[in-house]
Order: structure tokens, then C-alpha cells, then sequence
């Protein structure tokens, strides 16, 4: 097996377990308010990431990757989960799924941009079409105008692809499970203080099955999602596993039709289609190194 295919195979446990996070979100916000959810989980993260520095021995950071570490946490500790868990008070996971459908696209912009690349005129044609579809899709379904929750969604979307790229650049020279376990550690101190300003002791009393969902939150796309979809990057390429984002949507819209009942309508699968197509052809479109 080569580094790519193990490297695709690595990342796409990575990307099921990502694919849960917006129907499971819904369901959370049922129980807890958004804000404590976000700071809560990225709190049990925390607290779980340093026992694994702590207890694998793993080495301090250097100075030079202080800066990256935050901007990872920027994207994926605090700007993911705050804007998509919010939005999953007011929106749906299914409709959230087809917005955040650009994000392999969104993740080669960054990436160009980041690290230097002049992407062809095809690749921003390709990337023009995908951006106007998600806008189209948006405006069907909310009568002609955007909303709050896909302004949020779109703006969560960013922050990840800023995290997925700069986190997998890093993965490269560092542990991969040390890059989120950091990242997440770093932003331990500012999330203990916003999840005890937004904890109601009414929490309390929610039931099993509410804190369960909590802790799956934490557990797995805050944290262990991570140790797979960092590792894919390192070993098999950025721009080469980003492509196994595209089974996310459509594994987000069918757990969200067993989940939440969510109906698969026509028009959420036809624009995921188109919107995962586009990704497709920007992909295949030519890259170079400036």
C-alpha cells in the first residue's frame, strides 16, 4: 500500500467521524446552550489532550510553532465549533451539510494562499461555480436572502479549512496527535473560564443521554477525529487526501435522515452532488508552485 491510499484510508475514518458532528451538534443544543457546549467540549478535550502529552512524554514545543498551534486552535478549537454549534440552534444539519460541502475546495484555496501556489484560471472558474452554487442553495431555501446560521456556517466552514491546512502542514514534522492534543491544550486556560461562565446548573439534571452526547462531542470530533484526519495529511498529502472531504456531505445528509428524521429531499442531494462536483474538477484542475 502506498502513502497515499493509507494516507486517504487514515483520513477517512477521520472525515466519518467529523460527518456526525453537525447532527449530533442538533441534538445537543436540545439539552445545553450552544456557547456551553463549545467551550465545555473543547474543555474535556483539553483536559484529555494534556493526560496524553503527559503521559506519552511528548517533547515541549518549539518557538516556531507556537504561532501555528494558534492559529489552529483559532480555526478548529474555538471558530468551528462555536460558529457551527450556534447555527445548529437555529438551522438544520442537513441543510448545513450542503454549506459546508465547499470545504475541500475552500481548504485548496487556503492552502494556494498559504503556502505559495498559483492555481490555474480553470481552478478559480471551478471554485467561482462551487461558491455560486452553495449561494444559490442558501437562497432557495431561505426565500431569496441569507440567513444568520449560513453566514455562521460559512464563516465556521473557514476557520476548519484554516485548520485543517495549517495543522496538517505541522503534522508533517510533528506527532500528528501532538498537533490537536497542543492546539487544544494552549486554549485549555480561556476555555475552563467560558465554560464555567456558561455552565447552568440545570445542566445537571438533563439526563444520561444528553451528557452522553456531550462527552461523544469532546471525545471525537474535538479530539480523536483529529489524531486520523492529521495523520492522513502528513502521510498521504494535503492535497491529495483533502479529496476524501468529499464523502462528508452525504454521510452528514444520511445520519441526519436516521438521527433527526431529516427528510433527504431532492433538492439538498442534487446540490450536493453539484457542489461535490465542482470540488472534483478544481481538484483535477493544474496547481503551481509560485
Amino acid at each position: 500500500m502506498n502513502k497515499e491510499t493509507k494516507g486517504m484510508l487514515i483520513g477517512f475514518v477521520g472525515i466519518l467521524i467529523f460527518s456526525l458532528t453537525l447532527p449530533v451538534t442538533k441534538i445537543a443544543v436540545l439539552s445545553f446552550d450552544p456557547y456551553f457546549i463549545a467551550f465545555g467540549r473543547a474543555t474535556l478535550a483539553g483536559a484529555l489532550a494534556l493526560a496524553y502529552l503527559v503521559i506519552l512524554k511528548e517533547p515541549m514545543l518549539a518557538k516556531a510553532d507556537i504561532g501555528k498551534l494558534v492559529v489552529i486552535a483559532l480555526g478548529v478549537v474555538f471558530g468551528f465549533p462555536i460558529l457551527t454549534t450556534v447555527a445548529m440552534a437555529y438551522g438544520s444539519s442537513s441543510h448545513g451539510a450542503v454549506i459546508l460541502g465547499m470545504m475541500p475546495l475552500a481548504s485548496t484555496v487556503i492552502g494556494a494562499i498559504r503556502f505559495g501556489e498559483r492555481p490555474s484560471i480553470g481552478f478559480w472558474m471551478v471554485s467561482i461555480l462551487g461558491a455560486a452554487l452553495v449561494v444559490t442553495y442558501a437562497l432557495l431555501k431561505s426565500s431569496g436572502s441569507f440567513t444568520l446560521v449560513d453566514v455562521l456556517l460559512v464563516l465556521g466552514g473557514i476557520c476548519a479549512c484554516i485548520g485543517y491546512v495549517e495543522g496538517g502542514e505541522l503534522s508533517r514534522k510533528m506527532n500528528p496527535r501532538a498537533v490537536i492534543s497542543w492546539a487544544l491544550v494552549i486554549s485549555l486556560p480561556a476555555n475552563i473560564v467560558f465554560s464555567y461562565l456558561t455552565f447552568d446548573s440545570a445542566y445537571l439534571n438533563v439526563g444520561a443521554f444528553a451528557w452522553s452526547i456531550f462527552i461523544y462531542l469532546s471525545l471525537f470530533p474535538m479530539f480523536l477525529g483529529f489524531f486520523f484526519w492529521y495523520e492522513g495529511l502528513a502521510i498521504g498529502g494535503i492535497v491529495r487526501v483533502s479529496q476524501v472531504q468529499l464523502i462528508q456531505p452525504f454521510c452528514t445528509l444520511i445520519v441526519a435522515s436516521i438521527l433527526l428524521g431529516d427528510s433527504l429531499t431532492w433538492m439538498n442531494v442534487v446540490f450536493a452532488v453539484l457542489v461535490v462536483s465542482t470540488v472534483i474538477l478544481g481538484k483535477r484542475t493544474l496547481i503551481k508552485r509560485a
